[in-house]
């Protein structure tokens, strides 16, 4: 498979500051800034490369991309065809683009629902681990992104059949999980009215990381969205708290990996326990 990791997300952000108390006071996330041309980006360092999330300054609060690591140049021109032949138009990054996300290929295209999805090569170190608080490794670092979307059958299609993606598993009538490696999935797919990301999850070492990090939420009074669960289809642990920019962080640990083997399949309820919702949940509408 030519992809192999969801690589990072940038986001137009209309408050920086809070964004970095929220990543460093309660999730352990040291944030440093970059150039970009003429504009400074914050960077979210997650584990030991350049960052995860990228934090733009702006007048709005949106999705601005969703990085994927292909594996080798070969791969990024089948990729590259494959959307061409389905439609897509396919772009060059900057020079400034590449720079700033490490990497030594990249080229992107706008998805259905509007995003702006970018496929890079290489990814550049820069610490031996990123800052920590004190008490154990915390995040590891970004796990999966769930889109909510009016066009779901497109995004549906980009992803399972021209990006090959597989599907793991999904809850009727309309979310859909899929993955492209052992990991139980990287993207999940639902229906709502309007294109939005409804969470990004950061990764935990330890579910002592997780509680560690629901007691900091708790102090610094850090709204908890979704309360502390654990999920039926991947087994995740998490609890999930709303960001400034309205969307939510899920917190977590202990998804489990699949193999070439495993049978997607509708999961049912949504968790084994917990996970309650302080908010309308949008996949409401799904089996739960």
């Amino acid at each position: 498979m030519g992809i192999r990791k969801l690589g990072y997300v940038g986001l137009n952000v209309t408050d920086v500051d809070a964004w970095t108390d929220l990543l460093w006071r309660t999730l352990g996330v040291g944030v440093s800034d970059a150039k970009a041309g003429t504009e400074t980006i914050a960077l979210a360092e997650m584990d030991e490369f350049k960052y995860r999330v990228a934090l733009y300054p702006s007048s709005v609060d949106s999705p601005r991309e969703i990085g994927w690591v292909v594996d080798t140049p070969a791969e990024l021109d089948r990729l590259t065809t494959r959307l061409t032949d389905a439609g897509y138009t396919v772009a060059e990054g900057t020079d400034d683009e590449r720079d700033l996300r490490g990497a030594t290929h990249l080229r992107w295209f706008t998805d259905p629902a509007g995003f702006r999805v970018e496929l890079a090569i290489g990814e550049t170190k820069v610490r031996v681990a990123a800052d920590r608080p004190t008490g154990g490794p915390g995040i590891t670092g970004l796990g999966h992104l769930v889109l909510a979307t009016p066009h779901l059958p497109e995004l549906r299609e980009l992803y399972e059949t021209v990006l090959e993606f597989k599907l793991t598993d999904y809850r009727s009538p309309g979310l859909f999980f899929f993955r492209c490696n052992s990991t139980h999935h990287s993207i999940a797919l639902g229906t709502a009215d309007t294109a939005s990301i409804h969470h990004l999850e950061f990764e935990h070492a330890t579910i002592d990381d997780v509680g560690r990090a629901h007691d900091r939420a708790h102090t610094n009074n850090v709204p908890v969205s979704i309360s502390l669960g654990r999920h039926m289809n991947d087994k995740a642990l998490s609890f999930y708290v709303k960001n400034p920019s309205g969307f939510h962080l899920e917190i977590g640990c202990g998804g489990i990996t699949v193999d070439d083997d495993w049978v997607p399949h509708d999961f049912g309820q949504a968790s084994v326990w917990g996970h309650h919702h302080t908010d309308t949940n949008p996949f409401a509408g799904t089996k739960s």
